[in-house]
């Protein structure tokens, strides 16, 4: 059952903490280490990465993931039962679950409780709100009964054991009678029910710090979306991107280790690499993310 964001949950400082001795040792070395080095202990993959390739070769793809070290997944609601039997044969984690976003709208609410069961059943500790449809935010009058259902969702979800999450892109950094439409619907929803899953790519590509979303919503993001961002993409608040704007994890531009710092102070439980398009094997690609994080101090 969710109990809130526990900081600290996914990283470590190391086997033992510092001693007097070695605190002095390491300040004395200036910039040269920090004396607080963590390392990610636990990474996730959103299963949406290699969507080409899952179905055909469910366990074998799934298999894979788990050999490049990765431990947790997030999966997508719709085929997963295709997946599910190859999925329980891995040692794979599955922390959050993608639902359709037309389960909110009205005169859906029997097939929504169904897969908020659903979820509950198959044991997620996360249900996640993928994507607002343009009608639903034309405009503030929309964004509020928007935020309405959201939160009876997440009320639901509760119930079930679990919590809600929104997942943004980039068009909830337009702005909206002088608030980001982002700002607006997290104000709208309950703390206590609806968390953020924060996409530092999008969040990126319209413009803003992914390191400043968390310390404003701290306390707010139990999950993370991990993704990188090509030199040169523009800033923007829709997704029309080109394919090669999506970079592995530490390939771009977007600074990871400071993103990371944040994300752990922040109370960020979980840390998802995602990658919507890959220039060729997506496996590699999540290999090469997996690298680069599993190296990283932060």
């Amino acid at each position: 059952m969710y109990q809130g964001p526990q900081p600290g949950g996914d990283v470590h400082n190391g086997s033992m903490p510092l001693s007097r001795r070695t605190f002095i040792g390491t300040a004395a070395a200036g910039a040269l280490a920090p004396v607080w080095a963590r390392t990610l202990r636990t990474v996730g993959a959103q299963l949406y990465t290699l969507r080409n390739v899952l179905p055909e070769k469910p366990l074998e793809t799934l298999q894979a993931v788990e050999e490049i070290g990765y431990r947790e997944v997030e999966v997508v609601q719709n085929g997963i039962d295709k997946i599910w039997p190859s999925l329980r044969k891995t040692r794979l984690k599955p922390v959050a679950v993608h639902i359709d976003a037309g389960l909110l709208a009205p005169g859906r609410h029997d097939e929504l409780e169904a897969a908020i069961q659903d979820a509950r059943k198959r044991k997620f500790d996360y249900v996640v709100y993928p994507y607002l449809p343009q009608e639903e935010r034309a405009g503030l009058a929309e964004l509020r009964t928007f935020a309405a259902r959201l939160n009876h969702a997440g009320l639901a979800c509760r119930d079930a054991g679990m919590m809600l999450c929104y997942h943004n892109h980039a068009f909830e950094f337009t702005l909206m009678e002088g608030k980001t439409l982002l700002d607006t619907l997290m104000d709208l929803t309950g703390r206590e029910i609806i968390g953020l899953e924060l996409d530092i790519f999008w969040a990126s590509v319209a413009g803003h710090d992914p390191v400043a979303l968390l310390e404003r919503y701290e306390g707010r993001v139990p999950l993370v979306h991990l993704k990188d961002k090509a030199e040169g993409t523009p800033v923007q608040t829709h997704e029309k991107v080109p394919p090669d704007a999506f970079k592995e994890v530490g390939a771009g531009t977007i600074p990871m280790e400071p993103v990371l710092r944040a994300a752990h102070a922040a109370g960020v439980r979980h840390y998802i690499v995602e990658q919507d398009q890959t220039p060729g094997d997506p496996i590699e690609s999540l290999r090469q993310s997996f690298e680069y994080l599993r190296k990283l101090d932060f």
